[in-house]
């Protein structure tokens, strides 16, 4: 499986990545071994997809990442988001 996940970061910012391994991934988050997350702890996973594809979760995770995809993103989620005191809505 695939997976394309959302972190809530410590800066209140979102990061957004893709996997194999979900839960290898968050833990290599959690420990501070992924460059781009060390220094943005604690993280939350707040939202994750699965595809069995591995080119469709890639895709998917540029889209997220691209403007219309992040205000896609941060329109469906848009309470849990403020409830984590997200400021960029």
């Amino acid at each position: 499986m695939f997976y394309v996940y959302v972190l809530f970061c410590a800066d209140h910012k979102l990061y957004i990545g893709f996997s194999e391994d979900l839960k290898r991934r968050i833990d290599e988050h959690q420990k501070g071994r992924v460059i781009s997350t060390k220094h943005r702890r604690p993280l939350q996973l707040i939202y994750y997809e699965c595809y069995c594809n591995g080119q469709d979760a890639k895709a998917r995770e540029v889209y997220l990442k691209s403007g219309g995809g992040h205000r896609e993103f941060k329109k469906q989620n848009k309470n849990e988001l403020k409830r984590l005191g997200y400021q960029c809505l």
